[in-house]
Order: structure tokens, then C-alpha cells, then sequence
């Protein structure tokens, strides 16, 4: 018997969301998105001021963005796992209230370590968040039709990434950087009220559920030691040295039980068959490089403009413009270009190979480079970033079992937020490291500009001896053009940390398989399963009905032979 075509499944069942329907199913996602872009990227620029004025070093500014990383990169699969399992609705409002609150409660710091703690705890909701929308975008939206809504999410992306900015920079110079914290607020009771009206999901069939507990705690503590070190070595202790050894060695051994747990796990938190795929393999080794690119360009530009250039944190939102601009007009004409042919793999090679070059040319700048070229290396970066992170989850769920979307989604989203986290870690290791050495270099120029200085020289001495982050901008003249040349080298050398990740996620979206986009959403597609499941259940008990009357029938002729043949031998 043949088996039901998803064509027919679907023309069947419930049919599926008009254009109208999804664009109010997505409002509040949008809007939910926004608040978390917003209360991240409002404070990117006056991070440099805000460590200053808690008397932070360049660890302790390191860490403040660490730290949403890591905990964003831990909590990211297992909010993937709880939305296959639980209400996706009220997973994601939950996570959106954990994460404001928490950037709430940031803006209360005293010092750059309660800065950092609440900093962690807004990543567990950002993990959320980021998890959460792209598993209900695959609810509502199928693959091929994804790209023509893309362009309402690179607008928001935009808003946020170029108003944030901007917005915090006069936040900073007009009240004070705490007020930053309490911006998204409003903006979050919104699309917590939109969320509850508008976006009707599905409800996920009724099952005993375990959640994997173990592997929480072992992929929490492999992550964890992994990045304390690559942020402490070469400066806290040496590469090479017992706390080293206890580290890695700690964190080799939690990945080695996190396998094995998973293995045996009843719902495994990263079920390891979905690396039996090639697509998901090779983008989870795409999605690692284009994180640090991401991360790292967002973290460190802001400081380039403000340490190498003496850009105030405003000059220093409206500096960064064009990488906005790249990643905006990429994403929102490839989103275009994909559901009108149907084709995405020549996207993500061109924007693998722009991450590249805007990578290795941001490597390349200086103090003084002319800034025109500056706007270029970075919209060459924006334009990578906005061609393959959204993709690569697109091609991912595009082949995911419908069961396992969530997962899917949340691995490749995981691995892409742990590389942004690793990137940000060691390009930052790298810039203390360099700094502190052209600082030494440095040391006679240094104090001859000092002295130079008069009645301010002992101020300006005692300033840099308290090993805070500097606030150049407010330094003077030939002091400021010292530091500004110092910072420009150091954060130069950190791009180019990024560049062979770079060269390795080309290498990876090359031999992606380019399997066609399906035209099906994830409920869609379970339905369809579900309905070759009851039809192949369906034939097999029709096969097992006709069977046993084949059988009744022959043992029913079989009797009446052996009826037949007494009767004779009794005559």
C-alpha cells in the first residue's frame, strides 16, 4: 500500500498560516528579539567607561562580556531541549523576563565583580532567547519561505545593533551609564503582553518526560574550565603550568562523562546522532568562526574607536555604522535572493569568504589608518556575519528531524555563542598581553610625555599606575597618541586571531551538502511523519487481517479434506 505524500498530509490537515496570520504570530518575537539586541548592544559602547569608572582592568572588561557568552553558551542547548519537550510560548517568556531582570539588576553594580555575575545571569535568559526564536520561527515558517521574513528580522537586527549603540553613547554622556540597564524595560513588558496575544503555537503532544540533569552539570563545567583558562592564561598564571594542566585536564575529562552520558541518556541534552549528519556537523564547525567574528568584531571595534581613536562612547556608535550596514543589507537580500530561487549555498561561500577578508584587513589597522578604509574592512564583516549566521541554522533545520528542532537549532546555535565566547577570551588574552608589553616597550616615552605634563604629571601617573582601563579621550595630547597607537596595535593583533577560523568555516560551508529547501514547517513535517506512521500501521494490520483470513481459509479446506477422506474410509 502506498504511503500518504506530505502534499496530501497537509492539504488535509490545518492549513497552513497566511502571510497576515504569521506576521502577527511574529510581532512579539520580533519585539522580544529587539529588547534582548537592545539591552546588549546599549551598553557596547560605554563598556570602556563603565569598567573605568568601577576601577576594572582589561581582564575585568574581558570577563563583563565573557561572561554573557559563556552563560549564553551553556544555557543555549538546554533551552533547546526543554522546547521539544515543554510549551514553547511560555519557555520564551520566561527567558525573556530572567533576562531583563537580570540587565536590571546590572545597573546596580558597585564593581566590575557584581557587574559580572549579573552580566552572567542576563546570558541564561539571551540563551533563551536566542534558542527559543529560531525553534518557533521553524514552527511558523518553512525553510524556502523563511527568507522573504528575514528582512523584518534584519531590521530589527539594525534598530537595535545601530540605535543601541548610538542610544547609550548619550545615555553615558548625559546621565551616566547605569540608566543603559534600565532602557529595554518598557520595551520588554511590551512584547511580554504581544508574546500572550498574539503568538498561538501548537501545543507539544503529552509524554513522560527526564531531563538530563548530568549532563547540565558536565557540558556547565567543561565549558566553564575551558574558558577560565584561555582567559586567565598568560597573564594570571603561564600557558604552561599546573593550573593550566588542572584545567584542561578538568575540562577534558567533563567532555569525556558528557559523552558518555549522553550516550546512555534516556533525552540526551546534544544527542550525538545529529552528528551522523554532515550538515549539522560541518555548520556547527562553520558556526564557530563566524561567533568569533561576531562577538569579537562587536567587542573590540567598540574599543578600537574609543582607545585607538579617543572616540567618545557616541562618535564610537556612529563609527561603527557601516559593519551595521554590511550585516543589514546582506541579510536582508540574501533572506531575498534565498526564497526566490531556492539556492543558498553560493550565498554562504560569498559570505564565508567576505568574514575573511574583513577579518584579515581589520588585522591590518593602525591609529591613523584612513577611516574610509576602516568602514570598509568592516562592512566587508558585517556582510560575512549577516550572509551565514542565520543561514546555517536555516540549512540545519532544513534537514533536522521535526522531533529534533529544537536541539538542532539550539546545537548550532550553541557552538556559534561557545566560538563567539573562546574568540572573545583569547582575542582579549591577546590585547592584555600585547598592551602590557608595548606599555613596557614603551616605558621612557611614557614617562617623558608625563613629565611633560607639569601640575597634572603626578595625576596622570597615579591614573595609569592603578592599572584600570584608560580613558583616552580625556588624556592630553602626547600622552593620548602613546596609548592611542599602543591599544590600535594590540587590538590589530587580536583580529587576526580570528582570520584561520575564518579559512576553516570556508572550508566547511564548501562541502556542505546543498540539499534543496523544503517548503514545509516543522509542524507540517511532524504531521506528515505522524500520518506515514498510522498509514504504514494501517497497511501492516491490513496485512496481518488478510494473513489470518488466508490462514483461517486454508485450515478451514484443509478439514474439510480430512472430513472428506474419513467419510470415504468409513463407506
Amino acid at each position: 500500500m502506498s504511503q500518504t505524500s506530505p502534499d496530501q498530509v497537509t492539504a488535509g490537515a490545518k492549513p497552513s498560516m497566511s502571510h497576515r496570520q504569521v506576521l502577527e504570530a511574529l510581532s512579539g518575537l520580533l519585539l522580544g528579539m529587539f529588547v534582548s539586541m537592545l539591552a546588549s548592544t546599549v551598553v557596547s559602547t560605554s563598556l570602556p567607561v563603565i569598567v573605568h569608572d568601577l576601577s576594572g582592568d582589561q581582564a575585568a572588561f574581558t570577563w563583563v562580556i565573557t561572561a554573557t557568552l559563556l552563560t549564553t553558551a551553556i544555557s543555549t542547548p538546554i533551552w533547546g531541549k526543554l522546547a521539544d519537550l515543554f510549551n514553547r510560548k511560555l519557555l520564551i517568556q520566561i527567558a525573556l523576563t530572567l533576562f531583563v531582570v537580570a540587565t536590571a539588576a546590572a545597573g546596580f553594580s558597585q564593581d566590575p565583580g557584581m557587574l559580572i555575575a549579573f552580566r552572567a545571569a542576563q546570558g541564561l535568559g539571551a540563551g533563551g532567547l536566542a534558542a527559543l526564536s529560531q525553534v518557533i520561527m521553524a514552527d511558523i515558517i518553512s525553510p524556502r519561505e523563511r527568507g522573504r521574513y528575514m528582512g523584518l528580522f534584519g531590521a530589527v537586527m539594525a534598530v537595535a545593533t545601530v540605535g543601541g549603540p548610538l542610544v547609550g553613547g548619550l545615555i553615558t554622556d548625559a546621565w551616566g551609564w547605569r540608566w543603559n540597564f534600565f532602557v529595554a524595560i518598557p520595551f520588554a513588558v511590551a512584547a511580554l503582553i504581544i508574546l500572550q496575544k498574539t503568538l498561538h503555537i501548537s501545543p507539544r503532544p503529552k509524554r513522560k518526560v527526564s531531563i538530563d540533569y548530568f549532563g547540565i552539570v558536565l557540558l556547565s563545567v567543561a565549558t566553564s574550565l575551558l574558558l577560565i583558562w584561555v582567559t586567565g592564561a598568560g597573564t594570571d598564571y603561564d600557558w604552561w603550568s599546573a593550573t593550566t594542566l588542572l584545567m584542561v585536564g578538568g575540562a577534558i575529562v567533563a567532555a569525556v562523562l558528557f559523552v558518555i552520558v549522553e550516550l546512555r541518556s534516556k533525552e540526551p541534552l546534544v544527542p550525538l546522532s545529529l552528528f551522523r549528519d554532515a550538515t549539522f556537523t560541518l555548520s556547527v564547525v562553520a558556526s564557530i568562526a563566524t561567533g568569533i567574528a561576531m562577538f569579537g568584531a562587536s567587542v573590540f571595534l567598540s574599543q578600537y574607536m574609543q582607545l585607538a581613536r579617543g572616540a567618545t562612547p557616541t562618535e564610537a556608535g556612529v563609527m561603527t555604522i557601516p559593519m551595521i550596514a554590511g550585516l543589514l543589507l546582506a541579510s536582508v537580500g540574501v533572506g531575498a535572493l534565498v526564497t526566490k530561487f531556492g539556492r543558498w549555498k553560493p550565498y554562504l561561500i560569498v559570505g564565508a569568504i567576505s568574514l575573511t577578508a574583513g577579518s584579515y584587513l581589520l588585522s591590518t589597522i593602525e591609529y591613523d589608518t584612513n577611516f574610509a578604509l576602516v568602514s570598509l574592512y568592516m562592512f566587508l564583516l558585517g556582510a560575512g556575519v549577516g550572509m551565514t549566521m542565520q543561514n546555517l541554522v536555516l540549512v540545519v533545520q532544513n534537514t533536522a528531524k521535526p522531533t529534533e528542532i529544537g536541539v538542532a537549532s539550539s546545537g548550532v546555535t550553541f557552538f556559534r555563542s561557545l566560538g563567539g565566547t573562546i574568540g572573545v577570551s583569547i582575542m582579549g588574552a591577546a590585547l592584555a598581553a600585547t598592551v602590557t608589553n608595548l606599555v613596557a616597550g614603551a616605558k621612557d616615552d611614557i614617562a617623558a610625555a608625563i613629565m611633560a605634563l607639569g601640575d597634572k604629571a603626578q595625576y596622570w601617573s597615579e591614573q595609569l599606575q592603578s592599572g584600570a582601563l584608560p580613558k583616552v579621550s580625556a588624556m592630553p595630547e602626547p600622552l593620548r597618541t602613546l596609548f592611542e597607537d599602543i591599544y590600535a596595535q594590540g587590538i590589530s593583533h587580536s583580529f587576526l586571531i580570528a582570520v584561520p577560523f575564518a579559512v576553516v568555516s570556508l572550508l566547511a560551508i564548501v562541502f556542505l551538502p546543498n540539499k534543496p529547501l523544503t517548503r514545509m514547517t516543522t509542524t507540517e513535517r511532524l504531521r506528515a511523519s505522524e500520518a506515514d506512521l498510522a498509514t504504514v500501521s494501517v497497511s501492516e494490520g491490513m496485512d496481518a487481517i488478510t494473513a489470518t483470513a488466508e490462514t483461517v481459509k486454508t485450515d478451514a479446506a484443509a478439514s474439510a479434506t480430512r472430513s472428506a477422506k474419513r467419510e470415504d474410509e468409513s463407506r
